[in-house]
């Protein structure tokens, strides 16, 4: 019962705004946010910056236990008219939504330490070798936590293909991208587990890795729940 109540699942939705109506759905999604999400809903509002998505909304919601998704219900009629009436009717017809459990055993930053600027690594692990990318992300981290890096692990639950997703949360900003910032990773890998144990990250990313992608987003306060 009580790991039921663990409140450790995000749910992200991305929405795509019609390109001559901007202005009037960042507007209204303020305003609905602000007045129907807050406590345990409280949303957090992303611009996505590149990558396929590139132009979209991600918007979070969380952390929640399952429990709490469970016993949600509708929101009322209030919230939906004011969603479809008044936000949805400039929104396109592309769109997502998901939910991802946070990994605190693979993470090297707490669940709500955010930051304003993130990158979202999507991993998608071939069938029956997650345990495989489980094993290498545990290790990393270690090198993480020593690089003062903050990275955030989370997978995918009921909402598509298997995926573990790393959101690399720049604490002290983009600079953190900067080449020279950070001794490169490999490097401090090898330092950490030994000469060539980077073999073995290859050895996985090549045999076990279906695909992987990542993509910018900034944090939008001013869209976002207060």
């Amino acid at each position: 019962m009580a790991m039921g109540q663990k409140k450790n699942v995000m749910n992200a939705n991305r929405v795509f705004a019609k390109v001559d109506k901007v202005l009037e759905f960042e507007k209204a999604l303020a305003t609905h946010a602000q007045k129907y999400h807050t406590g345990d809903w409280k949303w957090r509002v992303f611009e996505i910056q590149s990558g396929p998505d590139a132009g979209g909304y991600h918007i979070t919601e969380g952390p929640l236990s399952w429990d709490l998704v469970d016993s949600r219900g509708n929101l009322g009629e209030e919230h939906n008219n004011d969603w479809n009436k008044n936000v949805a009717i400039y929104l396109t017809d592309k769109g997502s939504s998901s939910y991802a459990v946070f990994q605190d055993t693979l993470s090297s930053v707490a669940l709500t330490d955010y930051t304003k600027m993130i990158n979202i690594t999507h991993f998608y692990p071939k069938v029956g070798w997650g345990y495989k990318i489980r094993e290498i992300f545990a290790k990393f981290k270690k090198v993480w936590a020593a690089g003062g890096e903050s990275i955030a692990v989370y997978t995918a639950s009921s909402s598509g293909p298997a995926q573990f997703t790393l959101v690399t949360r720049y604490k002290q900003g983009l600079k953190e991208r900067e080449d020279g910032f950070r001794k490169p990773f490999k490097e401090r890998y090898e330092a950490m587990y030994g000469a060539d144990s980077w073999d073995d990250v290859e050895e996985v990313y090549k045999n076990y890795i279906d695909n992987v992608w990542s993509e910018l987003l900034g944090l939008r306060a001013d869209l976002s729940s207060k």
